[in-house]
């Protein structure tokens, strides 16, 4: 089933996003109990991010979504990066998710790692989106930024370059992470206003400790409010109570997501379960019934 269909049956669209073991040498079996764990949840899908460097580092992120796809019989969003990938590699990739019955992906440029050469088959995740649509059989996603780009001169001229993302094939796209709902609801009038109405599911990931402070949120550029930044410094020292306080913030940033009109919610849970479970509880409520 191509998800951008999920979201003309229900309101509000509820996934789950995994990534690959990062542990040089460790099989992508040791990813499978985390998985079967969050079906039991009853995501509309799961997706699964690429791997750095190109090369053969889309084959795990095929080998999960087969799994998930026909193992545990969900939805999976393959994720699939150009920047450091050849278009023949991009095409091997494809066959072999065609070949599992994986039928979505999520079409991206990638980081620039200055220590791998940049490929030039793609310069854009448009170009990319637009390769696989016309491979056929395959329903795209895209990514977007409540914030804009980093590499973008304004959010305007971000939202502005959505059309190229739309016009290249892309039915749905997943906001990069953020913490501010008012960031995405002005992202999402201004992309409505500029004429682009594909849904849009917000990005959310819940802050459970001072690791994920120190590296994800520091890189990821999101704005911090007030609320945030607060709830930091208060359990900063303790890591139990910055653990249930970080699945507050995200449950309640979630509630109003939903109860303001969010086509979907997607939850970066970091490959950790009891995070997606106890987030998943405080939302239940207001999610549509799973089938």
């Amino acid at each position: 089933m191509f998800i951008h269909e999920m979201f003309q049956q229900k309101p509000c669209v509820f996934s789950v996003e995994v990534f690959p073991p990062k542990k040089a040498g460790a099989a992508e079996e040791t990813l499978y109990p985390v998985l079967r764990e969050l079906c039991t949840l009853g995501p509309d899908y799961i997706s699964v991010t690429y791997g750095a460097g190109g090369g053969t580092a889309g084959q795990s992120t095929a080998k999960i979504a087969s799994y998930i796809k026909n193992g545990l019989h969900v939805e999976a969003l393959a994720h699939l990066t150009c920047v450091n990938s050849t278009r023949v590699q991009v095409e091997e990739t494809l066959t072999r998710l065609r070949e599992d019955n994986v039928e979505n992906v999520l079409a991206l440029r990638g980081d620039i790692n200055p220590d791998l050469p940049r490929r030039m088959d793609f310069l854009h995740a448009s170009d990319l989106a637009k390769a696989i649509a016309q491979t056929g059989g395959f329903g795209v996603a895209g990514a977007c930024y409540p914030e804009g780009h980093v590499e973008s001169p304004s959010l305007k001229a971000d939202v502005e370059s959505l059309r190229y993302k739309a016009e290249a094939g892309v039915s749905h796209l997943i906001t990069q992470l953020f913490f501010d709902n008012v960031s995405y609801y002005r992202f999402l009038n201004m992309a409505r206003k500029a004429g682009i109405s594909l849904p849009v599911q917000a990005g959310i990931m819940p802050i459970v400790s001072k690791r994920q402070i120190e590296r994800t949120v520091a890189l990821s550029s999101a704005s911090l409010p007030p609320q945030f930044t607060k709830m930091i410094s208060r359990y900063d020292h303790d890591e139990q109570a910055l653990f249930d306080a970080g699945i507050e913030y995200a449950v309640t940033q979630i509630r109003d997501l939903i109860t303001g009109g969010a086509d979907g919610i997607h939850l970066y849970a970091m490959n950790n379960a009891r995070v997606a479970r106890l987030v998943y509880e405080g939302i239940r409520d207001l999610l549509p019934e799973r089938t």
